[in-house]
């Protein structure tokens, strides 16, 4: 499993989002900046997290994004999910797999790859948009 740049961008820019939040609304440009990202690229990072209710959209000349809700309410995997998608090392482990394995009743590996995605969500879940601020600040 490997996370993209949408997704290692995407936390980044939260993480500086819930850091800098004090002054009111972040414009992306602040944020590109201080991030080293694409502003445009960011544009694209950021309609997926509106979408998912993660940042609100604020017009006008002091506009920008906040937090939609409180950083210790945002997990990792809220993030991460909302633009990669679900957060799994085989697609057979997924809990709405419309056409399931046809090998899972006998497959030999499917209790590690379980394990694994249980274990990959226990961390990312457990991990808030908080915790990783106050890590950066350290």
């Amino acid at each position: 499993m490997l996370v993209s740049t949408k997704g290692r961008y995407g936390l980044r820019s939260m993480v500086d989002l819930a850091i800098n939040h004090q002054d009111g609304p972040l414009p992306l440009r602040v944020i590109a900046e201080r991030q080293e990202i694409s502003e445009s690229y960011l544009e694209q990072v950021f309609a997926s997290l509106r979408k998912a209710g993660l940042v609100k959209a604020v017009r006008g000349s002091c506009g920008g994004y906040v937090l939609a809700k409180p950083a210790s309410e945002i997990t990792v995997e809220e993030i991460l999910t909302a633009l990669e998608g679900p957060m799994i090392p085989v697609s057979c482990v997924k809990d709405n797999e419309s056409t399931p394995c046809p090998r899972m009743d006998s497959c030999l590996t499917f209790p590690l790859w379980k394990t694994l995605t249980d274990k990959i969500s226990e961390v990312l879940s457990s991990t808030t948009l908080q915790d990783l601020a106050d890590q950066a600040c350290i």
